[in-house]
């Protein structure tokens, strides 16, 4: 059963300007998994801004918003093998998971030069 769908839309220029001129906001907003893998690429903006999304349309998906204390690093895409994004998620976004009976996470990304996008569902 469908627990919720959350979707965000966000400017990579945007996230690109925030995290040049913000010394310690990238590692407070992703994991250390998620930046290895953002700074791997050849456009790694993109890739923070897909991620950022996808954070956000997490906590859509959960209906909490961020006011329930949870940290956008609690957060976390990571990639299979094959390429698949899946979500990881720990401390109180765990919690709240956990409470409200959700059992899986499903997440799709998807970027262009300026914008990024991602929708996730998540299944009780």
């Amino acid at each position: 059963m469908i627990f919720g769908v959350g979707v965000d839309i966000i400017e990579v220029a945007r996230v690109e300007d925030k995290l040049s001129r913000t010394p310690g906001l990238k590692e407070k907003l992703y994991t250390p998994v998620e930046i290895a893998y953002c700074e791997s690429k050849k456009f790694p903006f993109q890739h923070y801004a897909a991620r950022f999304a996808a954070k956000e349309a997490f906590m859509k998906a959960l209906g909490t918003g961020w006011s329930r204390g949870v940290k956008f690093s609690e957060v976390e895409v990571r990639n299979l093998e094959s390429g698949q994004p899946v979500l990881e998620v720990y401390g109180r976004a765990r919690e709240l998971c956990q409470e409200e009976g959700i059992s899986r996470f499903y997440v799709t990304l998807s970027h262009l030069q300026t914008k990024a996008v991602a929708t996730v569902i998540l299944e009780k």
